[in-house]
């Protein structure tokens, strides 16, 4: 019994994966793409749609959900509850967008209106999101900032019907994209003791 006890606390000291860079990588690519097509950057406005629907589904959807379930085994309460959350909101914005309801996808037939509560919903989850980075990194505060007014800009443009505030939230989400891109490398450049090291700002 006692050998028993010593093999189950030697499993358990084994160290683990960060899956952090993981999830926000899969979250900065997915980001970069739709937001590309929001501000009209290299993509035509409001064209981009179609491309980001694999991402959704899978990078910033699937894999952002594992991130999530790796991060409960680490105990990272944040981190379970980030990637889990977004990694959702990707793949149910994959569902809204998919032509599969008589050739119209779910956000045409729910209008805009019904789209700026959806994103108001996430506006509000990103602004407590927020105030749990302040005691994390400089770096996560950045990402989770610009996220905020990303979809804050974002409800305002759906519930309005203004491509400029779209746009600008458009834009806001390449800021984050970069940002949330920037936190992944610094991660994955700090485990494999590379000697570019950038830093991330520990806030205590």
């Amino acid at each position: 019994m006692a050998q028993y006890a010593a093999e189950r606390s030697e499993a358990r000291a084994l160290p683990l994966g960060d899956p952090a860079p993981l999830g926000l990588s899969g979250f900065a690519l997915t980001t970069f793409v739709l937001s590309a097509s929001n501000a009209g950057f290299i993509l035509t406005q409001g064209t981009g749609g179609a491309m980001v629907l694999g991402l959704a589904l899978f990078y910033g959807g699937l894999v952002q959900l594992l991130a999530g379930s790796w991060e409960y085994r680490n105990a990272n309460t944040f981190g379970l509850v980030a990637f889990t959350s977004y990694g959702a909101f990707w793949m149910s914005l994959a569902f809204s967008l998919l032509p599969i309801f008589g050739g119209k996808s779910l956000a045409e037939l729910a209008g805009g209106t019904a789209v700026g509560v959806y994103l108001l919903g996430w506006t509000i989850f990103t602004f407590y999101m927020l105030l749990g980075t302040l005691r994390l990194t400089g770096a996560l505060i950045g990402v989770f900032f610009f996220l905020f007014l990303a979809f804050l800009f974002l409800t305002i443009g759906a519930l309005s019907g203004s491509t400029g505030m779209t746009q600008i939230g458009g834009w806001l989400g390449i800021i984050t994209a970069i940002l949330a891109w920037y936190t992944a490398a610094a991660g994955v450049l700090s485990k494999v003791n590379s000697r570019i090291k950038l830093p991330t700002f520990p806030m205590g």
